[in-house]
């Protein structure tokens, strides 16, 4: 009997170092996203905002809003300082064009990369490889509340399957890259979130992978995730029937009369609503921030003669135009990107006041 309680013990102590973690340089402490809730709540003014915004973004993906969707702002955010004056001139064109454009500003926190790169605020607020994600989560939610109390309603990108938990209450309209388009985990993520979801179509253009996830979202799924109070838990969602493709352009672009047509022939096969969101930046600006000024124009005038299948723009706007590289020691020029080039906003006002003329031209078809 001794023998194998002997054998037990030295079971249960085996030193698995050699086969688990042999990657893992480090292990650090992760804020539990119900603590950082509570340091940085909403407040009742931005609860209202935020609920009245998901509402209306969705009364125009039902149809039963005809104003145009703008998702505008950054390619990132690095800069609170800037993010907050981009914020407070985009809000007063917001007003301005209120009847017929539904603004929400584009507050981007983590970035793909095809390679190796900065991988945006949250992960790397301070721009130096240092990686203080818990700084990183404190300092966007600030910013969110801090851009919503303006009562600008925001969008972000959903990357990571952990961060929602920290930031999601705050988001009013979120996207799923064309990168992740095609991920169960993005998809299942997606049916459960409280805000409407644009899927991007694939990279190589295809808009059945978004149409595929636009149908996934809707239904409800079981899967493994973090509860706000930081433990392990098994999710169950309900769907999220706010759901819509994002055109941003493949091989080709496909922003024009004749590709918006033929996303609506798939989503229409699919069972879906013909609505799509067009991006005026990546493929279909060719990566050419300048270019988005054209895509707009090509859309405007299509609305204008009375288009209704387009529902909503993306467009890369910061307060100057370009991108600037992110350098050691090098000082960085203020409301200038760090990722893809963007127009500025001598660019970005004459864009906007364009697509609303055409929202109300619509109107009067």
């Amino acid at each position: 009997m001794q023998s194998t309680a002997d054998e037990l013990l030295q079971q249960a102590t085996l030193d698995t170092t050699r086969i688990d973690d042999v990657r893992i340089a480090a292990v650090r402490a992760l804020v539990s996203p119900a603590l950082l809730l509570e340091e940085l709540p909403v407040t009742p003014e931005v609860e209202a905002l935020i609920e009245r915004s998901r509402h209306a973004i969705g009364a125009v993906l039902q149809g039963t809003d005809d104003r145009l969707i703008a998702v505008v702002g950054p390619c990132s955010i690095h800069d609170h300082d800037a993010a907050i004056a981009y914020a407070r001139r985009l809000k007063a064109l917001a007003d301005e064009l209120g009847d017929a454009l539904l603004v929400v500003m584009r507050v981007y926190f983590e970035k793909p990369r095809t390679t190796v790169g900065w991988k945006g605020y949250i992960n790397d607020p301070r721009l130096d490889g240092s990686f203080r994600i818990n700084e990183g989560l404190r300092l966007a939610r600030a910013l969110l509340l801090e851009i919503i109390a303006l009562g600008l309603p925001a969008g972000t990108e959903f990357l990571d399957l952990l961060s929602p938990q920290y930031i999601s209450d705050l988001i009013a309209w979120g996207a799923i890259g064309a990168r992740t388009t095609e991920s169960q985990s993005h998809r299942q993520l997606a049916s459960g979130l409280s805000c409407p979801v644009g899927f991007k179509n694939g990279t190589d253009g295809s808009v059945q992978i978004a149409a595929d996830a636009v149908l996934a979202a809707r239904a409800s799924h079981s899967f493994i995730g973090m509860t706000k109070m930081g433990t392990a838990a098994i999710f169950e969602t309900r769907g999220n029937p706010h759901g819509h493709v994002i055109l941003r352009g493949g091989k080709t672009p496909n922003y024009d009369a004749q590709h918006v047509a033929a996303a609506g022939a798939v989503l229409r096969k699919a069972g879906l609503r013909e609505q799509v969101m067009v991006d005026c930046s990546h493929a279909n600006s060719a990566k050419q921030h300048r270019r988005q000024i054209d895509v707009a124009a090509d859309l405007a005038a299509q609305i204008e003669a009375g288009e209704r299948r387009i529902t909503g723009v993306m467009v890369e706007s910061h307060l100057h135009e370009g991108r600037q590289d992110l350098k050691p020691g090098q000082p960085l020029q203020s409301g200038v990107s760090i990722t893809d080039a963007c127009i500025g906003w001598h660019d970005t006002e004459p864009l906007l006041r364009g697509l609303a003329q055409a929202v109300r031209a619509r109107r009067k078809a």
